[in-house]
């Protein structure tokens, strides 16, 4: 196990820009990463998914995105933690859903499907020209995709920084909720401005493992409910728009094959 953390968390400094100090790293390392999570990672790396981890770009109870290096450039790990906590704050329709996906109610197993399921999501979003984290792979807990930041350091947030244009990012998230409802025929189900990476001037759109099929039910109620929150948020910002301009913009969710 030693030669898998020092794989995973080297010591030489020339590997870290903003490298923790020990001891914070190995309290991060014994509450974050169990065996079998550290098995998964070193299973990744050996497939040449990335090198190794730099450091964490955010944490919570549900997991983590860490920054990794694969040769000259750089990647991102989602790591969730196993167990219910992931599934704390999902609305039933999700966690039903999931437990359809992966045919089971285990914890660990549910994770997995989790896991999995947000790099589906993100390859049929990528593949439909929305702007989001290009996937690479998963195993078990954790998922490899494409790192989102200049010169090794992550984008913010929308929420978090002042917009030059408010206008323009909203018309590209129209845009981009546009791609996600006409071609991908998903809805993100919990978009919002803390769900959304800023790089390069424009909006990108993470955080997608509970996205739902146009078609189902409840999609029409949850995409009325993302448009309503970049609505307010961008009238804030002096934009002059409302949940039904949002919506109009992005056209209306009807039932049809996907990719249509």
């Amino acid at each position: 196990m030693a030669d898998v953390e020092e794989q995973l968390f080297p010591k030489r400094k020339e590997r870290f820009e903003d490298r923790r100090k020990e001891s914070q790293q190995r309290k991060l390392l014994d509450e974050f990463f169990d065996h079998a999570t550290l098995v998964a990672i070193s299973r990744l790396v050996t497939q040449g998914q990335f090198d190794q981890l730099d450091y964490p770009i955010s944490t919570g109870k549900e997991g983590g995105v860490f920054r990794a290096t694969s040769g000259e450039v750089f990647r991102a790990v989602k790591v969730y933690r196993i167990g219910n906590a992931v599934f704390k704050r999902l609305p039933a329709y999700a966690l039903e859903m999931l437990k359809r996906e992966a045919s089971t109610s285990n914890y660990g197993r549910l994770v997995t499907g989790w896991t999995r399921r947000e790099h589906s999501v993100l390859h049929r979003l990528y593949d439909a020209g929305v702007r989001c984290p290009r996937p690479f792979g998963y195993l078990r807990n954790v998922l490899v995709m494409d790192f989102v930041g200049d010169e090794g350091l992550p984008a913010p947030r929308l929420q978090t920084i002042a917009l030059d244009d408010p206008q323009a990012v909203h018309d590209d998230m129209v845009v981009q909720v546009r791609l996600m409802v006409q071609k991908a025929r998903l809805v993100h189900a919990d978009l919002s401005p803390y769900n959304v990476l800023f790089h390069g001037g424009k909006p990108v759109v993470i955080d997608v493992a509970q996205s739902i099929e146009a078609e189902h039910p409840q999609a029409k109620a949850l995409l009325e409910r993302d448009v309503a929150n970049f609505a307010k948020y961008f009238r804030r910002l002096g934009v002059p728009t409302s949940p039904e301009t949002f919506m109009q913009a992005v056209g209306p969710l009807e039932l049809g094959p996907k990719g249509g």
